[in-house]
């Protein structure tokens, strides 16, 4: 005789009523669990690894870290990879040539709707090290280093404008409103020197184009945005405190400021920009007693500051920075952008052998000390650097230049193949990744997009870009959104 379940009495509505629905049950809860775990582990679902919102207390990285810092160093403007890094002897055959039908160009705002003029590089090229990279001769200096670098020739963006691809190279995205990549890595470590901020921009010449929209904390709680020094003057105003304030009568007014933001807070505890306004002045508050000290460069040697071009006018003020971004990330700082031509002053659409012949002078010496510094201290172990622009430029002449001369000759944008290199945190140095077409115009061979540079980064600091997700608007968003594949070349 086959006997049938018996029911399982409960008193609350809707209650299991048999052995089967409690199985059912119980099954679905044990399933969804084991959903949640698989979800969370691949990065669908943000970890509760995370602590506190808002909070810069030091977090464990996903993995062992290659990198304790990161130094980005961005040529913005756009420097031209094929006068630069990637040399490209069929421009010499195709000189004065309209570009072939064979190149593929697409029609927008930047390259027009006809085909214009392929230009030659006029500069001179040399193979260099150990391992015999090639380097212009714009750039002599940073040619010693080249067994450091991870050269990529093979980068592409989505930005054809400047403020599109400034942001897009930031934040992933040509459109405002994402966090920033310095964010993302504020959100996921935290602060290893609770008294400077975690992540800060170095700017040198104007206003960076899109402004605090590149460094911006995005839909994070506002806490992670970047901290920009001022270019010009002391980098950080107010570090002593007025004459005649004690740290007592300082401290006791700043409580009473906390308590009345935190009432606020309370009341509004969606308004994240409150927690960054407490979080903002207790940071400044411990940023008196150690920032003097970490921008102050009168405490490097005379042979230090030569070594970065600070005692020469050209370079003197590019040079303050990367000496800079050096003493704070010897203090903890994670993350430091430096800007060179901010306010895209490499955007050489016409006069390009002049535009270039300055910022190459400008950048090479700086660059080419901040590689032997961090070498010479073995910070470079543990430090990742990373040079590029937002885009790089055409090989044929840009529209602007056809009523000049040939020798004032420019390049339009070019987000469709271009170079950036990365050195230090232990990557394979002395190579060339990937390639352009025979003119320098399509990453064609192994093309990297921005969002797999960000993920590599990331990764170089311990974190998985998949699993470090922030749940806005019901999406567990990724700073590569849905994209982002680790460049394993650059990799040792």
């Amino acid at each position: 005789m086959i006997s049938h379940p018996q029911p399982i009495q409960s008193s609350a509505p809707g209650g299991i009523r048999s052995r089967r629905e409690f199985l059912c049950r119980s099954g679905s809860g044990l399933g969804a669990l084991a959903l949640v775990q698989l979800l969370t582990g691949g990065g669908v679902l943000p970890s509760a690894r995370a602590a506190p919102r808002g909070s810069l207390e030091a977090k464990p990285p996903h993995h062992s870290p290659r990198a304790k810092s990161v130094i980005w160093l961005f040529m913005e403007g756009g420097p031209s990879h094929i006068d630069l890094f990637d040399p490209k002897p069929e421009l010499e055959k195709l000189v004065g040539q309209v570009t072939p039908p064979s190149f593929d160009l697409p029609v927008t705002s930047a390259t027009g709707s006809h085909r214009m003029p392929i230009v030659a590089s006029s500069r001179k090229w040399k193979q260099h090290g150990q391992s015999g990279l090639w380097v212009s001769d714009w750039y002599p200096r940073i040619a010693e280093h080249v067994d450091d670098l991870a050269v990529i020739r093979s980068c592409w963006s989505d930005g054809v404008n400047h403020v599109g691809a400034i942001r897009q190279m930031n934040t992933g995205s040509i459109l405002a409103g994402r966090p920033s990549l310095g964010a993302w890595t504020t959100y996921g470590l935290g602060s290893a020197n609770e008294e400077l901020p975690v992540f800060v921009v170095l700017a040198d010449h104007k206003p960076v184009r899109g402004g605090p929209t590149n460094w911006s904390a995005g839909f994070l709680p506002a806490t992670y945005q970047g901290t920009l020094f001022r270019k010009e003057g002391p980098p950080i105003l107010d570090l002593r405190p007025p004459a005649g304030v004690t740290d007592r009568q300082q401290r006791s007014r700043l409580d009473l400021l906390k308590a009345l933001n935190r009432h606020h807070a309370d009341r509004w505890p969606s308004e994240d920009e409150i927690e960054a306004r407490i979080e903002s002045y207790e940071l400044a508050y411990r940023m008196q007693h150690a920032a003097p000290g970490a921008v102050d460069l009168n405490k490097e040697s005379g042979a230090t500051k030569h070594l970065y071009g600070i005692d020469e006018k050209e370079t003197a003020k590019f040079g303050a920075n990367c000496l800079l971004a050096r003493r704070l990330v010897e203090r903890g700082v994670r993350f430091v952008e430096v800007y060179c031509g901010s306010g895209i002053a490499w955007d050489a659409h016409s006069n390009l052998e002049s535009n270039h012949t300055k910022w190459c002078k400008i950048s090479d010496k700086p660059i080419a000390g901040l590689l032997a510094d961090l070498g010479s201290r073995g910070m470079l172990e543990d430090t990742l650097v990373v040079w590029g622009g937002e885009f790089g430029r055409t090989p044929f002449i840009d529209t602007n230049s056809l009523s000049i001369t040939p020798e004032d000759y420019g390049r339009d944008h070019n987000p469709w193949g271009f170079t950036m290199w990365m050195a230090g945190a232990g990557i394979r140095g002395g190579q060339t990744i990937g390639s352009t077409d025979e003119i320098g115009f399509r990453a064609v061979d192994k093309p990297y997009h921005i969002h797999d540079i960000h993920a590599t980064i990331l990764h170089m600091l311990g974190l998985d870009h998949l699993d470090l997700t922030y749940l806005h608007n019901g999406r567990a968003e990724r700073p590569t959104i849905n994209g982002g594949n680790l460049i394993h070349e650059v990799l040792a």
